[in-house]
């Protein structure tokens, strides 16, 4: 019956509008499954030997029973009914059959109260999926269309909970879909009560270490803290990326410098010796800048990484006044090992004082930062201008030649 044109033109027509107007948030209640029914109610509809007629407007509702979703998701069923009574009257079919098909219909409407037997084979066939083993991906569809569609947002309890009442309440109305789905209906159901304790099993899990997170939180904020601790870890932090802006620098001074020192030796190697030639002489003023911007590159370079120490010295009268800085060696390098250890057991004694220098070290390192970045900065200029004057300076020879 289901290759015959009348269905053919049906099959036609529902999966146009699920195709053009169903939105993509409808993941379950789609083509897929309205074809799945329709293949459900034959399968049922034969086995319980319903009528032609009663076969025929059997799967005629199975195709339009979810139509009414490209409309309204929840009363989609008065959806369905409507755009099956108009496709149906414009297409000729007996009054007769399209009330009985528009009560098929709406006897799919949760909860289902079928009264007549094409009613109860359509309830069946619409739930089909309850007694097969593809249950829990045909749910999880639905699960998924319920959070986008209608912003059921459910917690794994929340859901299996649902579906373990769905279980209770439902029955199989026809002899046919009971003997044979039924067993598997029973798996599901019990699956789905396995799966209900493991999500109360991991919420409760979940609950028990929120607790103690809280009571270990609560544990040692009531401890005793060093009030400084953030200051230290401050400073801490701080002068470990001054050390690495530090090393960066060095860097970069350390890859120009190489790049000077290449392109030095290149040029002296291969241009100097040319340069004895009269016909060369074009050549000598290019040579010249080339070189002398790959010196002065080289010397602002060894300038941003050229090392300065300080006298190395202190007295007694620095460390109480406060002035000297004891963190840096380049301030006890030349001192007595027991005027250090003195200073040191000053510094350590007075919360004040570590502070303070520990402020100065950060200080005096920021400013050796500031000097490192502009002399790298403009040996980078002066290295980047100069390789283009060069080439110009080239380039005009040749031609002037």
């Amino acid at each position: 019956m289901l290759e015959n044109d009348f269905f053919k033109n049906i099959d036609s027509f529902v999966f146009d509008l699920l195709k053009n107007k169903l939105s993509s948030k409808v993941l379950y209640h789609n083509y897929n499954h309205t074809v799945s029914v329709v293949e459900a109610a034959n399968e049922i509809g034969v086995a319980e030997k319903l009528s032609d007629d009663e076969l025929e407007i059997l799967l005629i509702a199975a195709w339009f029973h979810d139509t009414g979703f490209v409309n309204d998701n929840e009363n989609h069923e008065e959806e369905s009914k409507k755009i099956a009574n108009k496709y149906l009257t414009e297409n000729g079919l007996d009054t007769n059959k399209i009330d009985k098909i528009l009560s098929c219909i709406e006897a799919t409407k949760m909860p289902q109260k079928p009264t007549t037997n094409i009613e109860k084979v359509i309830c069946d066939a619409d739930l089909f999926h309850l007694g097969t083993e593809n249950f829990e991906e045909k749910a999880n569809l639905l699960r998924a269309e319920w959070e986008q569609l209608c912003a059921k947002n459910l917690t794994d309890i929340e859901w299996f909970e649902g579906n373990n009442k769905f279980f209770a309440d439902h029955k199989f109305f026809t002899n046919y879909a009971f003997n044979k789905l039924n067993n598997q209906k029973s798996s599901n159901w019990l699956k789905n009560q396995k799966n209900l304790r493991k999500a109360i099993s991991k919420k409760e899990e979940q609950e028990f270490k929120l607790k103690a997170k809280k009571a270990e939180l609560k544990r040692k904020k009531e401890k005793d803290e060093r009030p400084d601790r953030g200051i230290e870890t401050m400073y801490r932090v701080t002068l470990r990326n001054h050390i690495k802006l530090s090393d960066i620098a060095d860097t970069k001074a350390n890859i120009l410098l190489s790049v000077s020192a290449i392109t030095l030796s290149i040029a002296l190697s291969t241009l100097f010796p040319k340069l004895d030639k009269p016909d060369n002489f074009y050549l000598v003023y290019p040579t010249l800048i080339f070189l002398f911007i790959t010196v002065v590159t080289m010397v602002f370079s060894i300038l941003s990484t050229r090392p300065k120490v300080t006298s190395g010295k202190f007295t007694k009268e620095d460390v109480e006044s406060k002035k000297v800085n004891l963190l840096f060696f380049g301030n006890f390098h030349k001192m007595p090992l027991e005027d250090f250890q003195k200073g040191m057991t000053e510094i350590m004694n007075d919360r004040d004082y570590l502070y303070k220098s520990l402020m100065k070290d950060l200080y005096f390192l920021g400013l050796v930062l500031e000097k490192k970045y502009r002399l790298l900065r403009i040996a980078y200029n002066i290295f980047m201008v100069g390789i283009i004057i060069s080439v110009v300076a080239f380039v005009i020879s040749f031609k002037l030649i």
